[in-house]
This record gives C-alpha cells, sequence and structure tokens, in this order.
C-alpha cells in the first residue's frame, strides 16, 4: 500500500484510502502539512534568505521554525491575530511585520501550487460508477479546504478580505483510482503482480509539468536478456496504466519520479476496460524508471518468445525525463509486433476529410519528426470553413497499414492523441485546447502539449488508403503536390527518410531515417523491407496516388505558409 503522503521530485502523492481530510483542522493536523513545510523552509533557506534569515534568529532550527509555523496556522484558522498573540508571546514574531509574514503566506501558497499533485484512491476490488464520482467530490472538497484554508489565514493577518477572488486549483492536479487485479501473469513476472492497475483518471486541465529533459535521442535497439525477469516492484513506488496502443494490450509500469509521464498516457492511449485484462496476458509490457544502479540511460526492447510478449524497458535516470521516451518505446514495440503479423507501421499522420462539395478522401502523410506530420493537419483545421465538411483524424503520429480479405490497403491508428509542439499549434486552436491539455515546459524550446484528437472507435475502424504522401520539409517546390510515376523511385523516397531536423530531437541539418521511422523498421530493417515492397505494390495496383506534400516546414519563413498552401493544392486535388 501506497503511504499516506510523499513528497519528492517536485511530486505530492496523496493517499485518499489512509487518509483523507475534510476538515481544515485535519489538514493542518495531517502529516503531509507537515511534510509540505519542512520541505518549503528548506527551500526558503537557500532561495529567500532575507525572509529565512528574519524568522531563524529567533526559532535558532528549522524544525522549531517548522513546528511553529503550523501551530500558528491552526490558530489563525479559528482565530484572529490577537488572540493569537495572547496565546502565547512567541508568536508576536509574525506580526512584527505583517507585510513580510503576508509575503512568506504566498511563497508557501506557490510552492504548493508548483508542484504536481496527485491524489489516489486504492480499491482492493474494482470499484463502480459511484466510486468514480465519490472520488471527484472527494477531489473538489479537498481543493475547496486547501482555498478556504489559505484564504483564511491570509485574511486573518492582513485584517480584511480580499476583494478579486481566483479560483484557482489548490487541491491536486490530478487523481487516479487503483484496483488490484489478477492477470494471466507468466512465472517470470510475478515480481509484477502486487502492482495495482489504474482503472480511471481525473485531472484539472490544463495540467502543466516541467521535466529535466526536452528532447529524445537515439533509438531503442533489442536487447539479448530480458530485463524483467525476477525484478521485484515494491508497491510503494510503481504504477501500472493499462494501454491500448493500438490493437494492443500493453501494461505500462512506470516509477512514482515519473508520474507526469504515465499520468499523460490518459491523454495519448485508451486506457483499457477491466475487461480487457482481467485474466488475460498483454501483448507487450514496459517498465519505465527501473532504479538499477546505472547512472547512464539504458533503453531496449525484448522479445520474450516464449510467452509472446514484447518488453521494453528504461531504467531510472534524469535522460529519460521526457515524455518522449515513454510515447516512443511504445511505439516501437507497437511497431514491432505489427509487423510480425505483416503490417506495415506508418509514421505519420492520416486524415478522413469529407469536404463540401461531397467528395471525401483518406489521406496520409509519412515522416520523421518535425517534417511536418502534425503542421500539415493542423492546416486542414485551418482550412476547414472554407473546404471541409468534416474532418477525422485517424493518427497523428503513428499508425499502421493492413491488408484486409478483399485486397484493400487500410489504416488504422495507434493513438488516440497527440503530443505535438505547441509552436507549431495555430494560436487560437492551442488556446482552445488549454481546458483539455497536458503541456511540458511551455516556457521552453520542443515545449509540448498532449491532447485528445479522436476516440478509439475512430481510430480502430480502418479507413481506405486513396493518398499516401511523403512530407518533404526541406525543399522548395513549385508544386505543392507531386505523384510518383514510377513505382521503385516511389519506394526509394521512402524508405530514404530524408528531413531536416527541427529540434524536436538532438538531430540538426539533413538526416535520414529509414522509411521515416526509427521506431521499428529501423531494428527490423529486414523485416520492413519485405512489407514495404509488398504494400507499395498493393497501394499502385489498387490505384492509390503516392507522392510527395513539399511542407517547407524547415525553412526559413515557412513553417506557417508552407503547409497551409499544401493542403491548398492538396484540396484542389481532391475537387477535380
Amino acid at each position: 500500500m501506497l503511504q499516506e503522503f510523499t513528497l519528492s521530485e517536485g511530486k505530492a502523492i496523496i493517499n485518499f484510502t489512509l487518509k483523507y481530510c475534510d476538515s481544515r483542522q485535519k489538514i493542518l493536523c495531517s502529516y503531509g502539512f507537515n511534510k509540505v513545510i519542512e520541505t518549503f523552509i528548506k527551500k526558503l533557506k537557500k532561495e529567500d534568505v532575507i525572509i529565512y534569515d528574519f524568522y531563524i534568529k529567533t526559532f535558532k532550527t528549522d524544525d522549531v521554525f517548522a513546528k511553529t509555523l503550523i501551530e500558528v496556522f491552526k490558530l489563525l484558522s479559528v482565530c484572529d491575530t490577537e488572540e493569537v498573540m495572547r496565546v502565547d508571546n512567541k508568536y508576536n514574531i509574525f506580526f512584527e511585520d505583517k507585510d513580510l509574514f503576508i509575503e512568506l503566506i504566498e511563497l508557501l501558497y506557490t510552492f504548493w501550487r508548483k508542484l504536481e499533485r496527485y491524489t489516489i484512491v486504492h480499491n482492493s476490488i474494482i470499484g463502480d460508477g459511484l466510486q468514480s464520482v465519490r472520488f471527484i467530490q472527494a477531489n473538489e472538497l479537498f481543493n475547496e479546504l486547501v482555498l478556504s484554508l489559505y484564504r483564511r489565514v491570509e485574511e486573518t493577518v492582513m485584517g480584511y478580505q480580499h476583494h478579486v477572488y481566483r479560483q484557482l486549483i489548490a487541491g491536486a492536479n490530478a487523481g487516479l483510482t487503483l484496483s488490484d487485479i489478477s492477470w494471466n501473469c507468466p512465472i517470470e513476472y510475478n515480481g509484477l503482480t502486487t502492482i495495482p492497475f489504474i482503472t480511471s483518471v481525473v485531472f484539472n486541465p490544463p495540467f502543466i509539468s516541467y521535466t529535466k529533459r526536452n528532447t529524445r535521442d537515439g533509438i531503442f535497439q533489442e536487447h539479448k536478456e530480458n530485463p524483467l525477469e525476477n525484478i521485484v516492484l515494491n508497491e510503494s513506488d510503481w504504477f501500472l496504466f493499462p494501454a491500448k496502443v493500438g490493437n494492443m494490450l500493453t501494461f505500462v509500469y512506470f516509477h512514482k519520479d515519473f508520474m507526469s509521464h504515465g499520468f499523460s498516457l490518459s491523454n495519448l492511449f485508451e486506457l483499457a476496460k477491466e475487461s480487457e485484462y482481467i485474466g488475460k496476458k498483454p501483448d507487450m509490457i514496459y517498465l519505465f524508471g527501473y532504479p538499477d544502479g546505472h547512472d547512464e540511460k539504458r533503453t531496449f526492447y525484448y522479445k520474450d518468445k516464449k510467452n509472446d510478449i514484447l518488453i521494453g524497458y528504461a531504467n531510472h535516470c534524469d535522460e529519460i525525463d521526457y515524455f518522449g521516451y515513454m510515447k516512443k518505446m511504445l511505439l516501437t514495440l507497437h511497431n514491432i509486433k505489427q509487423m510480425e503479423n505483416d503490417r506495415l507501421p506508418i509514421h505519420g499522420a492520416m486524415v478522413n476529410i469529407a469536404l463540401k462539395n461531397g467528395k471525401e478522401a483518406n489521406i496520409i502523410i509519412m515522416g520523421d519528426s518535425g517534417a511536418g506530420k502534425s503542421e500539415s493537419l493542423e492546416a486542414f483545421r485551418s482550412l476547414n470553413e472554407s473546404y471541409i465538411r468534416h474532418m477525422r483524424i485517424i493518427f497523428d503520429d503513428m499508425g499502421y497499414l493492413k491488408k484486409e480479405e478483399d485486397g484493400t490497403i487500410k489504416g488504422y491508428g495507434t493513438e488516440i492523441g497527440a503530443f505535438v509542439r505547441v509552436d507549431d499549434l495555430d494560436p487560437a486552436y492551442a488556446f482552445a485546447q488549454l481546458d483539455r491539455g497536458i503541456y511540458t515546459n511551455p516556457d521552453k524550446i520542443n515545449a509540448r502539449v498532449t491532447i485528445p484528437a479522436a476516440t478509439y472507435d475512430i481510430i480502430s475502424r480502418g479507413y481506405k488508403v486513396d493518398y499516401f504522401l511523403y512530407a518533404n520539409n526541406y525543399a522548395e517546390s513549385i508544386d505543392k503536390i507531386s505523384f510518383f510515376t514510377n513505382l521503385p523511385d516511389a519506394i526509394k523516397v521512402f524508405e530514404d527518410g530524408a528531413r531536416k531536423a527541427k529540434g524536436t530531437t538532438t538531430e540538426k541539418g539533413l538526416v535520414k531515417s529509414y522509411f521515416a521511422n526509427p521506431f521499428g523498421p529501423v531494428q527490423e530493417k529486414e523485416v520492413a523491407q519485405k512489407l514495404i515492397h509488398q504494400y507499395f505494390t498493393d497501394m499502385h495496383k489498387n490505384g492509390v496516388k503516392i507522392g510527395e506534400i513539399h511542407t517547407s516546414l524547415a525553412i526559413d519563413g515557412r513553417a506557417k505558409d508552407g503547409p497551409r498552401e499544401a493542403a491548398e493544392e492538396l484540396f484542389t486535388l481532391i475537387n477535380k
């Protein structure tokens, strides 16, 4: 069972199952509040020396300072300042300079709100709908109590009430319900069975997190030994998100120090239903953030052929503190699995567009990170009023092609959301996503937002491919859309996977990645090559238009106009 309260790496986890504070006094008397005050004073000592020195002259030690501060908060929650000073003159120090004390209160409140704050409820069995509703209500009450406590204490010290109230999220940013569930676990993975499943998620957007890294580096390679065999996970440190990555059931185990990445999965992948994993064996398992004693980054995958499970592994280090390491490993596992099933993974975007004139088309734009996949979709969206009656996003980063029994080639998605650069979104659309988005490092280069983009029903339906285009982000062209007349020429362009790096990874300049997909095809090149030739031949026979779309995304000054112009030309072609 997780502890009542933990605070580490800027993350506070509050266990409502062990301790639920339904009054201000219970909050003030809690272990969690005491821990927050202790940590805050350590921060004050480093960053606000003037305020710290003013009080430490009286209290001498941090422990006494913390203890007395908690006591005065308890008194101020029910008494006025004069009554507090009459209780004990040791509290007078707080009222000698009220402005300084108010500043201290504001700094504490700001410190608390800058933490990533999670609440959990751990059920021994799967909860019903009523339990989920109560969990939401409990989070709302907790938020109200923290807000009212802050306001009561500060207004009592000021001697008057605020005239402007900002209803900020002062309780938890996010909440998780956990349930103990039995699954069909091979003996090699018995050490994972004590970790409860996340069965529901609630959060208050916009959710903002700050991570130690802001880009991803390298590709994931196959490992020859099973990294999970005989590993035993501590229930106090781990969570399990059962995800639907495409049509693959995936168990994602993540360490509490990387909570924001595990939680962000809820906006990117479908949370599997209980009936889909109770007593079942997963297709894939990903262990994210295991402290194996190595300081350097260790990220790889392993094929457990005995149990037919694909394993992903990332050790506990600062290097993996970026959501790209969570997302891209899962996509690598997915793509390798799909290739084993004779399906071709596509790194790109697919959209189903119905135009106002009644015509409809399913378009895939393929390209590696920064080539213009998401930006092209954004351009389609911005042209919505002029051309489009309806637009469905099938995938925004990764999908796969499947040859159906009747010979047609259909595209399927892997994710219900998108992990996109904030700078590449139209400002109006970016602001429109504030009430749904999970933002990462919004003040830095390559700032990202994870937003819902489609339902699982949509991405898993399967759409016949009409246009298959390679995103060329580095070469200008008068014709924004061009089609290949020679199939080998087309295959060569797609297999080369050329693009100009745009800062989404650590790469620079004009780079190539086999089939524009370093998440499976690069590692399994022989299998991928065979599938590429099969699928391109079949698409050509089926009349799929294969070509290039010049997004101009990496050309200075063309990042916005390039994708838009290409989208306009594509719509003109569809209209013919």
